[in-house]
């Protein structure tokens, strides 16, 4: 692809063609503010914070979405441009609840940011009439302030485009403009799946996820109560991006520390399930293969993923896989094995998860998920929520030593950490099932084939004389590509991972929200995943059928892989749902 060569600033700048202004003062590293353009997903110029002067052009123009030519002059920064800016800031304040000392996004605004930046120091520089303040609550996982609303579009754009819900959009016209679900619907009465994606494409706090910090700081002085926590995976390749660590710095040690001194009784690890869910997907992959089953089988890790196939394909649901996610295993292993070794009674056990997937939240509620009687798993809170309440009771990150996780349900193999990555929970499986299906040892585990971010990938192995195709697919708009095939018959797959959010649960709805400068230019999946690489190469056992805590729950309490008692504890059932959506 040729280059164009411009002047921005003065300054000379070559850009590839077919680039934006805001692409080419990127790489000349100018930065041009913006709060409605998220790259790829919502480039729709209408925020008009990023306009900037071209030489020659009657009117200003917005960069994110304007072509640059050979030859072109921009200017980016003059006195007019920070006049127009500001003008607009005061605009969108005219009518936005200021009360940002309490807003969960202080300090992590776009638009407080912005403010700071440019200088507009008079909140209230245009007043008039407040549109009315809607504050929606119903869904399980999150609330929507529209107070706090600037009607950026990219909560909806992320919505429609990258996910195909499409359960949120803007009513009204003018000044009566609001985003919400049809016909006034509550979000929680539509067929949203509880991603979270709308949160982290959110600049300011108009959307955040339901906070249940006190309920678990309640439950840790109960004496009467055994409080048992469990980070997922990708918790850890995230959390100190909260605490001021370089995208991509593994915290796991001081995210254990953190959590004992919380006051946790025991601080477990939710990789030690993921181990678990794999010998047992990889135990129903193998009877479906040999025996004539539902194929292709599709994993059930991701409860957004799986409200959406109840809601999109609920005539596919025999397709998914019958195991409980990692999460929900973990929960139900807690109140039926450790309950029984510990003498505690399961009512008393509260079961903490740290996720980063706010859809966590509506699945601990879903039915068939109390093996023991009481609920698998009591609290979800994201990556998010915990930082806060590791701010909240007092303690210095950053100064913690590296600490680990208890036994027995804190440990784990290569294969359970993986499982956060796009392609991870695949790989975990092959591992498995191909030593399960040879008989013989894996001595390469690494299946890069199912590696990477892109959004569909397709691989095919042979396997004890058997081709085995696989596809992996994350964020929902692939996973309906996927879906398409296999509801027509053209899916020649054997096994198919999908995760509802783009990139897998490192790019979760409960992660740390990323600033869109830093979204639009850089692949944080990427980031994020590589911790979970980088830890899995570094662990000494790297197939979760070969973990001794897991191999030690059968022999004791399980039976074998695939037991009845482990279906009845491991296993869930799911529903067909409506469709209510724009």
């Amino acid at each position: 692809m040729a280059n164009v060569n411009l002047k921005i600033n003065g300054i000379d700048v070559s850009a590839p063609e077919g680039s934006t202004i805001l692409e080419a003062a990127h790489i000349a590293g100018i930065k041009i503010p913006t709060l409605c353009f998220l790259k790829e997903i919502n480039e729709i110029g209408a925020c008009r914070m990023c306009v900037v002067e071209v030489k020659g052009a009657r009117n200003l123009v917005a960069a994110c979405v304007h072509p640059i030519n050979e030859g072109m002059e921009v200017q980016t920064n003059t006195p007019k441009l920070i006049k127009s800016r500001k003008r607009t800031l005061q605009l969108l304040l005219s009518n936005h609840d200021k009360k940002c000392l309490s807003c969960v996004r202080s300090g992590k605004c776009e638009l407080q940011e912005l403010c700071q930046e440019l200088g507009v120091e008079d909140e209230n520089y245009y007043e008039g009439a407040m549109p009315p303040s809607i504050i929606d609550s119903s869904a399980t996982h999150m609330v929507r302030d529209n107070s706090k609303c600037i009607l950026c579009r990219r909560c909806t754009a992320v919505c429609e485009k990258v996910q195909s819900v499409g359960v949120i959009g803007p009513n009204n016209r003018g000044f009566e403009t609001f985003i919400g679900s049809p016909f006034d619907m509550g979000l929680g009465d539509t067929s949203c799946v509880s991603c979270g994606q709308c949160i982290n494409a959110c600049p300011t706090g108009a959307l955040y996820e339901k906070e249940y910090i006190d309920d678990i700081l309640d439950a840790i002085a109960d004496p009467s109560k055994h409080v048992v926590v469990q980070p997922a995976p990708s918790v850890r390749a995230a959390l100190g991006e909260e605490f001021g660590y370089p995208m991509g710095t593994d915290v796991e040690g001081k995210m254990a520390a953190a959590l004992r001194r919380i006051g946790f009784d025991k601080v477990f690890d939710t990789d030690f399930s993921a181990d678990l869910t794999i010998v047992e997907e990889a135990t129903e992959l193998l009877e479906r293969v040999t025996t004539g089953g539902v194929l292709p089988m599709i994993t059930s890790c991701s409860p957004g993923w799986i409200k959406y196939c109840e809601h999109y394909y609920p005539d596919q649901l025999a397709h998914l896989s019958s195991c409980k996610s990692p999460q929900q295993m973990f929960g139900a292993i807690t109140k039926t094995y450790y309950a029984e070794k510990m003498g505690i009674d399961p009512k008393d056990i509260v079961c903490v998860s740290v996720m980063p997937c706010t859809a966590k939240k509506f699945e601990i509620g879903r039915d068939d998920q109390a093996a023991a009687g009481v609920p698998d798993v009591d609290i979800s809170i994201t990556t998010r929520e915990l930082a806060r309440l590791i701010r909240k009771v007092g303690i210095d990150f950053r100064s913690l030593p590296d600490e680990g996780f208890d036994d027995p349900l804190g440990e784990s193999t290569g294969a359970g950490v993986i499982f956060g990555a796009t392609g991870g929970v695949m790989e975990a499986a092959l591992r498995t099932a191909v030593e399960k299906l040879t008989g013989e040892t894996l001595e390469k585990v690494e299946f890069h084939e199912v590696r990477g971010t892109e959004g569909i990938k397709e691989a095919e192995y042979d396997v004890a004389g058997m081709k085995v195709k696989v596809a992996v697919a994350s964020g929902l708009s692939n996973a309906k590509k996927i879906m398409d095939k296999v509801r027509a018959g053209e899916a020649d797959y054997q096994f198919i991972e999908i995760m509802c959010c783009p990139g897998g649960c490192v790019n979760g709805g409960g992660q740390p929200q990323v600033h869109a400068d830093v979204r639009n230019f850089t692949d944080v999946r990427a980031i994020r995943a590589k911790v979970l690489y980088d830890n899995d190469a570094n662990k000494p056992i790297r197939k979760s059928h070969e973990n001794p805590s897991i191999n030690k729950l059968y022999d004791e309490y399980l039976g074998h892989y695939g037991s009845e008692k482990a279906h009845h504890i491991l296993h869930t059932s799911y529903v067909e749902r409506v469709i209510n959506k724009i």
